[in-house]
């Protein structure tokens, strides 16, 4: 619990009493690995935030292909944004990559939260637009950066998840092929 009452004290001060109605709208789930929190054509109706252990969120293509969208490791939230807010059914995966111990929130307890603790608003807003910077920023490097240098840019960034993540995932999330990835690695590796 601490970890997330830390991660919203970065942003907004919560008092003792509205920490104590925040824990009691909330849950903790533990999940094994390959666990599938959230699947798609339904509606989400919660987000995670790791206490320990990685999530990631995926599609599937037509052709089969897993398309990485996002990790999420302790201190991280994630969730099928577009589901979540929307009311509409999905098109994410939201799977545990690593034992996980998850903070689960529903949308009817965070609305509920809103009108009890209106600072939670500010809150969420934050993680969004921080959120949106982040997913600008994905989406300029992969037009305009090399596979290698997407790479490089992710091993700078998120060093702890380079350990973690298996290849195949970091492949499908800068966007080539577990083999291609292999290769790449090499060659990266004997500079």
């Amino acid at each position: 619990m601490n970890l997330l009452l830390q991660n919203i004290a970065k942003h907004i001060s919560l008092t003792p009493e509205e920490e104590q109605l925040l824990i009691s709208k909330i849950e903790i789930h533990s999940y094994k690995a390959k666990t599938l929190l959230s699947e798609p054509n339904s509606v989400s109706n919660h987000l995670y935030f790791v206490n320990s252990g990685i999530l990631r969120s995926f599609s599937i293509s037509d052709n089969i292909i897993e398309h990485v969208l996002h990790f999420a490791c302790e201190g991280w939230w994630i969730g099928d944004m577009y589901s979540y807010l929307s009311r509409k059914p999905g098109f994410l995966f939201i799977e545990v990559i690593e034992n996980a111990e998850v903070v689960v929130i529903s949308k009817e307890n965070q609305e509920y939260l809103y009108q009890n603790i209106p600072k939670l608003e500010r809150f969420f807003r934050i993680l969004a637009e921080n959120s949106l910077v982040s997913h600008q920023e994905r989406l300029m490097d992969n037009m305009s950066l090399s596979a290698e240098e997407r790479f490089e840019k992710m091993c700078r960034k998120y060093p702890n998840l380079i350990l973690r993540v298996p290849q195949k995932h970091l492949a499908s999330y800068i966007g080539v092929t577990p083999e291609f990835f292999s290769k790449m690695k090499s060659r990266l590796l004997r500079k």
